[in-house]
């Protein structure tokens, strides 16, 4: 009888263990299942590949820009020069000759946004960690520094991108499809939207003139460029070969290839369900139900086509901004390039990965921690009381999440979609052998490379 008592007691004690294994896994796969029945409800294919990023290897796989199709030669080309300092030779201070890059204001350890509030290019001095040191130099008035009105987007995933920049101003297609009137109207730089071109192709064309940059002898035959724009470009001809279509051509095709595809939430959707954690997929449930974030930020990037006013403050309000003010007329927005009531206030959604490493967030470096980000959409109320409230995005609304949705939404963005690897991107070193992604004395300095 004691014999029998034991042998119930036992199967009792691993019965429960059983059970309570079950309702473990259960809660797991539940979580897993929940969140692919979701993803595959709101996806246009109904497959959770459209939110897969490809692969960099895999060319083919990545959106090209209309007329410049991905090839090798041209990502290693664009690689380089994107972070060549040589290439910024048209600075208006001879000192300041050859010390900035596309990557001054594009760091890949702030997730290639700038690690200052500002953007400083051609008079900008320092580097800091990530390019939080970046200053304006003592050699140059402040109307003569190339500082940008708004804060520098991330490159992140905008191979997605249709329109680029906050306005959308440049690119052929899509949302400005419709607005060809104003091209070149109020904006002069935007007559190259009359190429036909998509958005970042046009913005790096126009983009080169206004940073400062561009090739010559030294670059082409000195350091040696002109080979790998000549197996880059075979089919341009004479000088086109080595002028500024080719040069944002290179840039455009490297910028297309910096996709975070080793972020959790990548590898989740490749099949590892235990690439994120229960935290990170509960922010995922929000993110995609109840936060509603993903009616703006959607696609393998998590950005958008649209855009939207949320009522941030804008880049004049931060003190040390330089060369923009209240009437700016960046601060309207994609109003700035259409002039249509309608456009005004609203701002091109961005990308949301590897936000963890931007010290700063939205069009004005309003926000400086990326809860106090989620904090302000779950409030819903407008912080800038220069944006009219009929301007103000109906998606702007109180979230009601609780603190803990708070955390777990702010946990999926900062750790889910977070790729510790951006550095892959990054070249050794550039032909010229300077130091990057400045080469003034300070930012020499600040990095060791002297």
């Amino acid at each position: 009888m004691h014999n029998m008592s034991s042998r119930i007691s036992i199967l009792l004690v691993l019965l429960v263990a059983a059970l309570t294994g079950c309702v473990r896994d259960e809660a797991v796969s539940s979580t897993d299942a929940d969140l692919e029945r979701t993803l595959i409800r709101l996806s246009e294919t109904g497959s959770l590949s459209s939110y897969l990023l490809p692969d960099v290897n895999n060319l083919a796989g990545i959106p090209a820009g209309i007329g410049n199709p991905l090839t090798e030669e041209k990502v290693e080309l664009g690689k380089l020069l994107f972070h060549e300092t040589a290439l910024g030779r048209d600075a208006v201070n001879p000192a300041m000759l050859r010390t900035f890059s596309c990557s001054s204001c594009h760091v890949a350890d702030a997730a290639f946004t700038a690690g200052a509030m500002q953007g400083l290019a051609d008079g900008g001095v320092g580097f800091g960690q990530a390019g939080d040191g970046r200053a304006v130099s003592e050699l140059y008035q402040e109307d003569d520094v190339d500082a940008q009105g708004a804060r520098p987007l991330s490159m992140l995933g905008v191979a997605y991108v249709t329109n680029s920049m906050w306005a959308g101003r440049f690119g052929a297609h899509g949302a400005n499809a419709e607005v060809e009137d104003v091209w070149g109207v109020y904006d002069p730089a935007t007559e190259v939207n009359h190429l036909g071109l998509n958005g970042l192709e046009a913005q790096n064309i126009e983009g080169t003139i206004t940073h400062r940059m561009s090739t010559d002898a030294y670059l082409l035959d000195t350091l040696g460029y002109r080979r790998m724009f000549d197996r880059a470009f075979p089919e341009f001809e004479g000088e086109a070969r080595y002028g500024r279509i080719a040069l944002s051509f290179a840039l455009s095709a490297y910028i297309r290839t910096l996709l975070p595809n080793q972020a959790p939430w990548q590898k989740w959707l490749r099949g590892n369900k235990n690439a994120m954690t229960e935290t990170q997929k509960n922010g995922a449930m929000l993110f995609f139900g109840k936060a509603g974030c993903y009616r703006c930020h959607n696609g393998p990037a998590l950005n958008g086509n649209t855009f939207h006013a949320i009522g941030v403050n804008d880049l004049c309000d931060v003190p040390g901004a330089i060369r923009t003010g209240i009437d700016d007329t960046r601060n309207l927005g994609r109003g700035d390039f259409t002039r249509r009531q309608q456009d005004m206030f609203k701002f091109k959604v961005p990308q949301v990965y590897n936000t963890k490493d931007m010290p700063f967030y939205f069009h004005g470096s309003s926000k400086t921690d990326l809860r106090e980000v989620v904090e302000y959409f779950n409030a819903g109320v407008p912080e800038n009381d220069r944006v009219p409230a009929n301007n103000i995005s109906d998606f702007f609304h109180p979230l009601n999440l609780t603190d803990t949705e708070v955390n777990e939404l702010t946990e999926f963005l900062a750790e889910g979609l977070y790729d510790p690897d951006l550095q892959r991107y990054v070249p050794e070193q550039v032909l010229s052998g300077n130091c990057f992604p400045n080469s003034d004395p300070q930012s020499r300095a600040d990095m060791g490379c002297e």
